[in-house]
């Protein structure tokens, strides 16, 4: 819908990195992250972003992906029709990039579930409410105000805060924050989310 729209031609290189295979390409190095190929390991790309050692021995042609969202373990060629199994692992998200920061599950159990939750500078969480849980936040770093149904609280390091099933609610960040946040409930999921309006 813009009335004024300039295009610039792109000069520069432009490769697809749609697959793992096609990822391994442009890595500039074999590892990423803390992980180690023994010398009988050849054209071999290792990503760890778990906080684990990972070690690999004798592997040729392969790609091993670590995050909170599974391991692959992958011949290269192989490893663009992996998509059709990965449906049928069916699981959620373990980690997510907001524009407000990231989250990561840490722990899942029977009606709880905990989450770090890393917040940047000046930044928030939409003003939102949950039916079906509630929530315990820890401030593990940094300061900012948290709104519990339009009461707004400056928060720091070591503070706790709940947040009972139903109640709006949002943390805004005055500097980068860490956040532990304990989700408790018989029902949680992420469609359990009502978001509103007002700013803060």
């Amino acid at each position: 819908k813009e009335t004024n729209i300039d295009v610039m031609r792109y000069k520069g290189e432009w490769r697809d990195v749609g697959t793992w295979n096609m990822m391994s390409e442009v890595m500039s190095e074999n590892v990423k992250g803390n992980a180690l190929l023994d010398d009988k390991c050849e054209n071999t790309h290792v990503i760890n972003e778990l906080g684990i050692p990972l070690l690999c021995m004798g592997c040729k042609n392969m790609i091993v992906a670590a995050s909170n969202d599974g391991i692959l373990v992958s011949d290269k060629e192989t490893s663009g029709y992996m998509k059709p199994y990965v449906e049928k692992l069916g699981n959620m998200a373990m980690f997510a990039e907001k524009s407000w920061g990231t989250f990561t599950v840490l722990d899942v159990q029977l009606n709880s579930m905990t989450v770090n939750i890393y917040l940047k500078e000046n930044h928030s969480m939409k003003y939102h409410s949950h039916e079906q849980r509630s929530e315990i936040w820890t401030i593990v770093s940094g300061n900012g105000y948290v709104v519990v149904d339009g009461e707004k609280k400056l928060v720091k390091t070591g503070d706790t805060i709940s947040v009972s099933k139903g109640a709006k609610h949002l943390i805004h960040a005055q500097t980068d924050m860490n956040i532990i946040e304990i989700q408790i409930g018989e029902s949680i999921s992420v469609k359990d989310k009502h978001i509103f309006l007002e700013t803060f």
